[in-house]
């Protein structure tokens, strides 16, 4: 990897004392702007031990895209033929070469060699030195940094150097320019956030006043889909049938973040009033993550685990829904249900980040839990959030997840085309002139399927087009509801896209200014980034959704129930290929875009944000529906059709 710019925004930095570099070291990390939400505390004691991590280069990257295509691709003489762990782990271990050079490197330095750590997955070569010592061999000033809101205290530089000779060789090193993003919380009725990485999710728009009855009669009534969408609306909408079957080792895997647990209560509600087959106590299997805990009283559940669960329930019931639940970091996750991830390591980053990943205590659960053919994922933050090499080494996990079979969906966020206000911004808009959009993520990763919303129009039914989700503000509420959608700063256009992308410029072009890579940021007014990876890919319904939640009946609105709807449907396939003696369909996009046909085009409505009407709905690909809605038939039929 060549040296690497991380910006964070913020107020001005304190001036560096690092020592002059040599001609024969380069900047390989930087912060080139200011601190937000830190507070500089001086220098580092020279006498204090650092455990220094060094994320060495590893090999075949280059090369993860071509494994995942060439087992994605309905074209491929190898699509379905998914890897095992250990054939990954082998196949982007770091070379010989990278190791031998890197410690030759510390070891000239005078960092004694038999203190030098090559850790079992050989991604890391770690040593512990005096601050002086390891601030003279990456020629640098090591500094405290204090968060203004939680009070947390980490060691971090502004830039540090290494040989040009080994640039190539260093993904990442630790402590560095790197420091976590500051937490925030807002009401539960509008949005919900755990730990520093600001999950996203849906929140409720309308409550019922009374409580439901412990039983009433489940209504089959399509005529009231345009302002209460039910499990019924849903059937109707994607045409699926109701299930009768469940294929073993086939469960739908739920994610849900810290501090988010749901209520049976509120679960045996739901059931009773609008899926009545389903039997009262149906629960997921918890796969509880690093000490979480899965389900809590009705008065504490929140609208996320209730939500998700309820979707998804009528859809794939009497397959099984699988809980992984958080109790730390998003990459705890990873480590739960990849034993190789916690061995494999790409950017630099090898399982958690303790400058950035919350601890939670207790031993980090590794490779505990076997992952689902399918994985929903309601949660993210945006792309600003975070350094963009911890960014892309979590994207390198879920090439990796699609290369052993498994699809994972994101939802594509509530904020159309801007980030959540006060997320970096007042309006969560990026620039100096806060008018830049800011894509999210992991949404931007190439290698999951974004789902955005739709909803049934004012006055219109199940059988009519659905619309892109907007809800504006209402009441004394000042929340909007807007699909997200854009353009990575970070990824390329994904070449599986890039046909349905340039259609889009060329027959429905955007009337913004927009800049052509990161590089170019903002320059002329730009407000996109036009060679950014293009999100969402799908979309399903995610405004006026009934659920249960806290003993009451609400409406949500989120494309956090779009992606358990749409993660549900392609359960729903995998269990009928099964059936058929055939396997999972793992990373789904190349068969999507290749065959847009399959799904419901949608072609009206926009996403607004950052004082736009943000962008366009259209015939084919747009970035605010994607492809589509699910069309149950058609998309069967087709992947049945696979190998």
């Amino acid at each position: 990897m060549k040296a690497s710019t991380f910006v964070l925004l913020g107020a001005a930095l304190a001036s560096s004392v690092a020592a002059i570099p040599s001609s024969s070291h380069v900047v390989h990390e930087k912060r080139e702007t200011a601190l937000s939400g830190w507070v500089n505390l001086g220098r580092v004691d020279p006498t204090t031990n650092l455990v220094v991590r060094i994320g060495l280069s590893q090999s075949n990257l280059d090369q993860g895209h071509s494994y995942l295509m060439d087992v994605s691709h309905p074209g491929s003489a190898n699509y379905g033929k998914f890897w095992t762990e250990d054939e990954i782990t082998e196949t982007f271990a770091p070379a010989a070469e990278t190791v031998d050079n890197v410690r030759q490197w510390l070891s000239d330095a005078g960092i004694d060699d038999s203190s030098i750590i090559h850790t079992e997955n050989k991604g890391w070569l770690v040593f512990a030195a005096k601050a002086q010592d390891v601030e003279d061999l990456l020629q640098t000033t090591y500094y405290k940094y204090s968060n203004t809101k939680t009070g947390q205290v980490v060691t971090a530089c502004e830039q540090y150097h290494v040989p040009r000779n080994l640039q190539d060789h260093i993904d990442y090193i630790n402590p560095g320019v790197g420091l976590p993003t500051a937490s925030s919380a807002t009401s539960k009725a509008k949005r919900q956030y755990g730990h520093s990485l600001r999950w996203k999710t849906s929140h409720v728009r309308r409550s019922m006043s009374m409580q439901l009855p412990r039983r009433q009669a489940v209504t089959s009534n399509l005529s009231a889909c345009d302002t209460s969408i039910t499990p019924n609306c849903l059937r109707a909408l994607y045409k699926f049938p109701q299930s009768n079957s469940a294929q073993p080792n086939n469960s739908l895997g739920i994610f849900t973040a810290p501090g988010n647990h749901y209520a049976q209560e509120d679960l045996n509600k739901f059931f009773a009033n609008y899926s009545s087959n389903i039997p009262q106590g149906t629960h997921p299997i918890p796969d509880l993550i690093n000490g979480a805990k899965g389900t809590t009283t009705v008065d504490q559940a929140s609208t996320e685990a209730d939500l998700d669960f309820e979707v998804a329930y009528p859809i794939v019931y009497p397959q099984t829904l699988t809980l992984y639940q958080l109790g730390g970091s998003f990459n705890s996750f990873l480590d739960a249900i990849d034993g190789s991830y916690c061995k494999f390591c790409a950017y630099g980053e090898c399982g958690d980040d303790s400058s950035i990943d919350p601890s939670f205590g207790g031993n980090v659960m590794c490779g505990t839990f076997k992952p689902t053919n399918v994985i929903s994922i309601s949660y993210g933050l945006q792309e600003q959030d975070l350094p963009a090499n911890y960014q892309k080494r979590m994207c390198m996990e879920f090439m990796k997840l699609g290369l052993q079979g498994v699809s994972v969906l994101v939802a594509s966020g509530d904020n159309g085309v801007a980030g959540p206000a006060g997320d970096g911004s007042a309006n969560g808009c990026l620039g100096t002139d806060l008018k830049v959009f800011s894509p999210a993520f992991p949404n931007t990763c190439p290698y999951v399927t974004n789902v955005g919303a739709t909803k049934v129009d004012t006055g219109k039914t199940v059988l009519d087009p659905e619309v892109a989700a907007y809800d504006p503000p209402y009441g004394n509420s000042s929340v909007v509801f807007s699909s997200g959608g854009g353009f990575s700063n970070i990824y390329d256009i994904a070449d599986y896209q890039q046909e349905a992308v340039e259609t889009y410029f060329l027959e429905h072009n955007p009337p913004y200014a927009y800049y052509s890579g990161n590089d170019s940021f903002g320059a002329n007014g730009g407000v996109y980034n036009r060679l950014g990876r293009a999100y969402p890919d799908v979309s399903a319904n995610g405004q006026n959704i009934i659920a249960v939640v806290n003993g009451r009946r609400s409406h949500i609105d989120g494309t956090s129930a779009s992606a358990p709807i749409f993660a549900s449907i392609i359960n729903r396939i995998i269990d009928e290929r099964i059936a058929h003696s055939k396997g999972p369909v793992g990373f789904i996009n190349p068969a999507l875009y290749l065959n847009p046909g399959i799904l419901n085009d949608i072609t009206e409505g926009s996403n607004p944000g950052c004082g736009t009407n943000g962008f366009s709905a259209a015939p084919g690909w747009d970035p605010v529906t994607g492809l589509g809605t699910p069309n149950y038939p058609s998309m069967k039929e087709y992947f049945l059709s696979l190998p």
